[in-house]
């Protein structure tokens, strides 16, 4: 299997195919590289499609120390996963925490970012919501250690974000189910203590945000409820990024219409590709309510 290692020498197994400019998948908390599947075939057929398996998920190591999981870490992985392909510059697609770690790497090595999607970001970003989203963080890294991965797997699959995929496609969700069951408890444990529970606030990236030049795109499911206002926060801040909304979709929107994902997102990368992808005017920003000219 082909592996790379991280600078503090972590495993992380990678799959790649086709050729051509790199896009590189980076998976959610409650998924795997396995997630990427309909993505790498079609993206594959135009470009170099990669996906990895993030530090915490076998195939890749499995840390048993909660401090070698970071959003830093999420974050530089990419880097080490790019590093290992000897790929300089990549397009960048991440959902939820992969999301927030594509975010971050536009952040710290925008140099090495052709574009940016970040997808189903926001997740206890909002300031009210943080002391809850904690809680629940360490009542998920609770349930793992406490009851096992499939006992775990059994609750999570059908949260009032996900349901809409075991609507839309029961066949689809039910592999989902099945492949979260057989992630490590510890590595899903420690990724929620260490990724998501210490993660800085989306509100408190403003400076970065607005300092961000990368083409990005935004994408959310109209009902991905907490990641809505945060995708309409980061379109406001981020001068380089557009926002699109899939219809009647919640959290897993690659997997659970993942035409529809494949459309916007090929799209934007080829306007990127083209040398097409426009900063905002200024003029838009009017502080008007009517739309006129002041």
């Amino acid at each position: 299997m082909p592996y790379a290692t991280t600078d503090d020498g972590v495993r992380l197994y990678v799959e790649e195919t086709g050729a051509g400019a790199a896009v590189v998948f980076v998976h959610e908390f409650a998924a795997d590289h396995r997630s990427w599947e309909a993505q790498i075939r079609h993206f594959g057929q135009r470009y170099r499609a990669v996906t990895y398996g993030a530090r915490g998920y076998p195939p890749s190591d499995v840390p048993p120390d909660p401090a070698s999981y970071s959003q830093q870490s999420a974050t530089d992985d990419i880097a080490a996963v790019m590093d290992h392909l000897r790929i300089d510059k990549a397009h960048v697609v991440g959902l939820s925490m992969g999301g927030f770690a594509t975010l971050h790497f536009g952040f710290r090595h925008p140099a090495r970012a052709l574009s940016l999607v970040v997808a189903g970001v926001g997740y206890g970003a909002e300031k009210g919501q943080q002391d809850r989203f904690r809680g629940e963080v360490e009542t998920v890294a609770r349930t793992l250690t406490g009851e096992g991965m499939a006992a775990f797997a059994e609750k999570y699959a059908y949260g009032p974000t996900r349901v809409q995929f075991e609507n839309k496609d029961p066949r689809g969700f039910a592999q989902f189910r099945k492949e979260l069951a057989e992630h490590s408890a510890l590595g899903s444990a420690n990724t929620q203590i260490g990724v998501q529970g210490r993660r800085p606030s989306l509100y408190d990236l403003l400076d970065e945000m607005r300092g961000l030049a990368v083409p990005t795109l935004i994408l959310t499911g109209d009902e991905d409820w907490p990641c809505l206002a945060p995708s309409l926060l980061m379109k406001r801040e981020i001068a380089s990024a557009a926002l699109a909304v899939m219809p009647n979709c919640g959290h897993t929107i690659n997997l659970e219409d993942p035409d529809l994902f494949n459309r916007i997102v090929g799209d934007f990368i080829a306007q990127v590709e083209a040398g097409r992808w426009p900063r905002r005017d200024p003029r838009a920003m009017s502080a008007s309510i009517t739309g006129m000219k002041s």
